[in-house]
């Protein structure tokens, strides 16, 4: 025995993901959602992510690097006002920026692609998770994901602040029959071992 002590809780990760970075940039992401999207991208090998909520770009630069790996592919990433000042981000060749939000976002854009997928890393208010659902969510392919991040802000005191924030939304958008919730990613690394608890949503349909 060792007087070593082990000591991390969903607070202490919160912690460390505001510290976390990707090639230098912000990115905010929990390490397990990382490992997580690095198995669904190689496992469908997207023509098109779309991306709600850009930010500094770190994780922008993550998925566009793991589709320069697959040779295929490009990611839409969209936000509200830019704070990009990353030429990594700038000029990365499978990266196009959008702003105005999800709001503004042209459809149509998403018409010569055949396998997408649509992370929602935008405000997490309830309304806004609601409205970009039901914006995007006939354009996913069949087998891919909608995958609505964050909701363990709920779980971390702050659903309040998103007036029930990702969950609430997500308890409405379980009603959709042509989605179901994917445990095989929600529960990796155990029971909602993920920020995006019960969020990787499978289309089905």
């Amino acid at each position: 025995m060792t007087n070593t002590t082990i000591d991390f809780n969903l607070k202490t990760i919160e912690e460390g993901h505001h510290k976390m970075l990707y090639r230098g940039i912000k990115s905010l992401k929990c390490p397990f959602d990382y490992v997580t999207y690095q198995m669904i991208i190689n496992e469908l090998k997207p023509d098109l992510v779309i991306e709600i909520g850009t930010l500094f770009g770190g994780n922008t630069l993550y998925i566009a690097d793991l589709l320069e790996i697959n040779k295929k592919g490009e990611i839409h990433t969209i936000d509200i006002e830019e704070y990009v000042d990353s030429e990594l981000v700038i000029n990365h060749q499978r990266i196009k920026r959008f702003l105005g939000g999800y709001q503004n976002y042209d459809i149509n854009l998403t018409k010569n692609f055949e396998t997408i997928l649509i992370i929602d890393d935008g405000s997490h208010q309830y309304q806004d998770v609601l409205n970009a659902f039901e914006k995007f969510k006939d354009i996913v392919s069949l087998n891919s994901y909608y995958i609505i991040e964050d909701g363990a802000l709920t779980e971390l005191g702050y659903g309040k602040n998103h007036n029930g924030g990702p969950l609430r939304a997500i308890e409405e958008i379980k009603n959709n029959n042509k989605y179901e919730i994917d445990r095989k990613w929600c529960d990796f690394f155990g029971k909602n071992a993920t920020f995006n608890i019960d969020g990787f949503l499978k289309k089905i349909k």
